[in-house]
């Protein structure tokens, strides 16, 4: 593959952004370049402006492309939504389950590890949303498929943990017990606190046994009040705990955001999520999850009495609405989506980054940060819908 250098753009490196040329060669990045180099031999691809920027990093997104993962968990369906998301920049992706029977939780891992097996593009693991959570703060989820965890459920999860290159489980720290926590993290699951009523000290002794993170932080989760901090209060005063975020400026007030970006300044920081569901990537307007109707509507998907159910959302409008509605400043909304996620995850050998050696997914956003180029290992991903 002759050599690419893409130039005309700003440069955001997954810590720093400026001026610059990328490189690319075989695939993988050869080089970040001054703005104004040239490099023999190589073609040359005039940007108009804007920003290159490593792919996108989501951790949790339940469908796209028109399909969800609950409804047919394939290695079919891993591919389309694989696809419809790198379409929308998101080039590394933990598919997510929402709580659903054993039988198909079981399906699930399976696909996804036939899935890394076949290499799937973009597929680096598997993110199991419940069941062990709050009914009272249930969201989407169908109450009639929550549980606490019990010795069977922890053994399942030990066994997914050695099947899949990266686990990430959302669970309610009182449906579990913290040697559960400890348990699931020794074997090297992600363990992520969400769709929890707990208390602050109940969610700092699971962040104590090894919780990394929280899910789609002040979504399905108990508040911050003047008496009890709850798990959001839990997430903003401990380090050691990052956050998903559904910046669509509809599950969480521009505002709110702006006093957590404030609070969680590092180590522990907040990153990006889409939380996406079937219509990502495609112009539909419903669909079902568990048998009930969602409605796709004025940028929101809604159950029939108005319950928000995951989020109609891509990255690059996320970004939008951090840069300009939060005021945030670029580099820092950047990095939410590309090298906080991947640290997270683990992922930071492969993604989140556009270094030396590394494969060259990239995107390229305009001046108002919305779609312009994307491309995987060099070779140009074709936009889908936003």
């Amino acid at each position: 593959m002759a050599a690419m250098l893409l130039h005309g753009a700003d440069i955001f490196d997954g810590t720093r952004l400026g001026p610059g040329a990328l490189l690319v060669e075989d695939g993988r990045i050869a080089a970040v370049l001054a703005a104004d180099a040239t490099v023999p031999g190589a073609r040359r691809v005039a940007l108009d402006g804007g920003v290159l920027a490593p792919g996108f990093v989501d951790l949790q997104l339940n469908g796209g492309g028109g399909v969800m993962l609950n409804d047919a968990p394939d290695v079919e369906t891993l591919a389309t939504m694989a696809e419809a998301h790198a379409g929308l920049g998101s080039l590394t992706i933990l598919p997510t389950l929402i709580t659903d029977t054993p039988e198909l939780t079981a399906a699930a891992v399976a696909a996804v590890e036939e899935a890394v097996r076949l290499g799937v593009p973009g597929i680096a693991g598997l993110h199991l949303e419940g069941p062990h959570l709050s009914l009272a703060r249930k969201g989407a989820h169908d109450p009639a498929l929550i549980r606490p965890m019990g010795a069977g459920d922890l053994a399942f999860l030990l066994g997914a943990a050695k099947r899949l290159p990266r686990l990430l489980v959302t669970l309610a720290p009182e449906s579990v017990t913290t040697a559960q926590i400890a348990t699931l993290v020794k074997a090297g699951v992600i363990v992520s606190l969400g769709h929890s009523d707990a208390g602050f000290e109940t969610c700092r002794a699971a962040a104590s046994a090894g919780a990394a993170m929280a899910t789609h932080l002040f979504n399905a989760m108990s508040q911050m009040g003047n008496r009890e901090p709850g798990l959001v209060g839990a997430v903003l005063a401990t380090g050691t705990l990052d956050a998903g975020l559904i910046a669509d400026g509809i599950h969480v007030h521009p505002e709110v955001m702006r006093a957590a970006l404030a609070a969680k300044t590092g180590p522990g920081g907040l990153f990006l999520v889409t939380d996406a569901m079937a219509p990502a990537g495609t112009a539909i307007t419903a669909f079902t999850l568990n048998g009930r109707e969602i409605r796709r509507a004025d940028g929101r998907l809604t159950l029939a009495d108005g319950t928000l159910a995951g989020a109609d959302l891509d990255m690059a409008r996320a970004l939008r609405v951090l840069r300009d509605d939060v005021g945030l400043a670029l580099d820092r909304a950047l990095g939410m989506a590309t090298e906080v996620p991947a640290r997270v995850a683990r992922l930071s050998d492969r993604s989140g980054a556009l270094r030396p050696g590394r494969s060259a997914d990239v995107v390229h956003l305009t001046p108002d940060l919305h779609l312009a180029g994307i491309w995987r290992q060099g070779t140009p991903v074709a936009l889908s819908p936003a």
